[in-house]
């Protein structure tokens, strides 16, 4: 499986500002080829290398390979762009938005992250250095630091190219490494995850990781995000933009350290992962207006996709049952009933009187269909006829 590795550059200032001119010539040389592609129709990468290639190096100053790698880069933007239209993330063709995408060239921001490859960066682990090029020339003996298991993974696994990317002022390379992904073994049961708002993941164990820290956390950072956006200035604008990366990066840490926490105990007892499947969600509920920024705030789709790559990367199980009636069907005796469960935090089965939290119960539901999913998932494929 691919996973990416992050590394922090600790460049002096001279090879600061070479690295932020080099990003800001392979940026406006990508708008340039991104009009050409645009204005000609052309969609694949040999074509539009042939009618830029020559522009590129000799008007941004870019060596040969550099300018395949910008090519690259504006063929893929503009495959993600189709991409996207497909899907229908911007709406019908006659939306606005979508106009607005499709009559106008994709546009590179002066610093975006720019690919280089092996033949343009090269590492020097044990110096904790890598080389790489500049409008300036050879960049050498330039410093990065990185936590230990991550760098343990760079130096072992990495394969492809190397993204270099400028962020809050801050240099970083984000670097694609290929891991062996271990055999699934043979789960002895099931660990049943219920993900919801109020508690983030409950497991069938009984095990509650509560969200109320986060939850405040967040209200906290929207009277704060409505306070800037009443002042409407450009560098209230600016702090918003850091305040909502800020935020997202604080979720993501709470899903890493759930799922991590999950995943380490399925391995060691033997279990395997089990979560209800909750696409689509948004567009099957209805909701009143106070709450529809905390479930559209709700990183249920992240701690899923979380424990789906750490579960791969450990070899744990991992499945996605129905959620259909999860909350409302008794484990004991089977009965579903809406007045099963009487409030949000308690279950209590109107037929056998088996009662309890009803995120628990939830999740020994999710246990309990991912033991028979499990059946029909490893039974053996008969042989043709």
């Amino acid at each position: 499986m691919k996973l990416v590795v992050q590394v922090k550059l600790m460049p002096t200032p001279d090879q600061a500002s070479l690295l932020e001119a080099t990003l800001r010539a392979c940026n406006r040389a990508a708008d340039h080829a991104s009009r050409v592609a645009f204005e000609r129709g052309l969609k694949d990468r040999n074509g539009l290398q042939r009618e830029v290639y020559s522009d590129v190096k000799v008007t941004f100053g870019l060596s040969a390979q550099p300018a395949v790698r910008v090519v690259k880069k504006v063929v893929d933007a503009y495959a993600t762009l189709r991409a996207n239209l497909m899907a229908g993330n911007f709406g019908a063709p006659t939306s606005k938005r979508y106009r607005k995408a499709t009559s106008s060239p994709v546009t590179f921001q002066p610093e975006a992250a720019q690919p280089f490859d092996d033949r343009c960066l090269s590492w020097q682990m044990d110096a904790r250095t890598v080389s790489i090029w500049t409008v300036g020339g050879r960049l050498k003996n330039l410093r990065f630091v990185g936590a230990v298991d991550q760098l343990k993974t760079l130096a072992e696994h990495r394969k492809g190219e190397s993204d270099l990317v400028r962020r809050g002022g801050k240099w970083f390379l984000i670097a694609t490494c290929e891991i062996p992904t271990p055999e699934v073994f043979e789960p002895v049961d099931f660990i049943g995850v219920d993900r919801g708002v109020v508690n983030l993941a409950t497991t069938s164990g009984g095990i509650n990781y509560q969200g109320r820290r986060l939850d405040r956390y967040r209200r906290w950072q929207a009277c704060k995000r409505a306070e800037l956006q009443k002042k409407n200035t450009r560098s209230a604008r600016r702090r918003l933009a850091r305040r909502s990366r800020k935020e997202q990066r604080h979720a993501c840490h709470v899903n890493h350290r759930i799922s991590k926490e999950i995943v380490s105990v399925a391995q060691r007892t033997g279990c395997g992962i089990a979560v209800e499947a909750l696409g689509g969600i948004r567009e099957r509920v209805r909701l009143r207006r106070d709450q529809r920024g905390t479930l559209s705030s709700w990183p249920f789709h992240q701690l899923g996709q979380h424990l789906a790559y750490k579960s791969e990367l450990a070899g744990v199980p991992f499945l996605e049952v129905d959620a259909a009636f999860t909350s409302q069907r008794c484990p004991r005796c089977g009965h579903t009933e809406r007045a099963n469960r009487p409030d949000r935090d308690h279950f209590c089965c109107r037929w056998c009187g088996l009662a309890g939290p009803s995120d628990v119960v939830a999740g020994v539901n999710v246990r309990n269909r991912a033991r028979s999913a499990w059946v029909f998932v490893t039974m053996p494929v008969p042989p043709p006829a």
